[in-house]
């Protein structure tokens, strides 16, 4: 009994004290075939759809450039991210609760892997994409959820008209 104690709690320490590399290695992964999954926000979306690219910076200043942005429903966006930064972040679409739910995980679990397609992690120096369909109207959120990035402000707004 001692000893399943012993190893529960090593177990425990070890996965505690673990770096803090969320999505470590994410952001060199090819593109695969996407799910399409609706979503309150719009769903994932073809690039050949795609008729307007969106380019947004990324910076270790916890921001992005631009924080705005307006679509009409129907569009499909294809945005591209450019890290300016050194540090790894993250651009993922939702509305706010659902990216407050998922930011106050990611500061439980920070290491935790994930991909959707409604987020996507640029490496250091490079670029990357995200295809999406706003194929609702309203007022939705984007975000890096990455541990302390989201707490510095680094937020977004897409709002959708008819």
């Amino acid at each position: 009994m001692k000893k399943a104690i012993r190893s529960s709690l090593l177990l425990a320490v070890a996965v505690a004290i673990q770096p803090a590399f969320a999505h470590e290695g994410q952001a060199t992964k090819k593109p695969q075939a996407t799910a399409k999954e609706q979503q309150p926000w719009g769903i994932a979306g073809d690039a050949k759809d795609a008729r307007r690219a969106v380019e947004i910076a990324m910076s270790d200043d916890m921001r992005f450039s631009p924080s705005t942005i307006e679509v009409k429903q129907g569009e499909t966006l294809r945005f591209v991210l450019r890290n300016n930064g050194k540090v790894l972040p993250e651009m993922v679409i939702g509305t706010a609760k659902a990216l407050e739910e998922h930011a106050a995980l990611m500061q439980k679990f920070p290491s935790m892997e994930h991909d959707e397609p409604h987020m996507a992690h640029v490496a250091s120096g490079r670029k990357g994409q995200l295809v999406w369909k706003f194929n609702r109207p309203g007022e939705f959120d984007f975000a890096c959820l990455i541990p302390g990035h989201y707490q510095a402000g680094m937020v977004g707004k897409i709002k959708v008209s008819r």
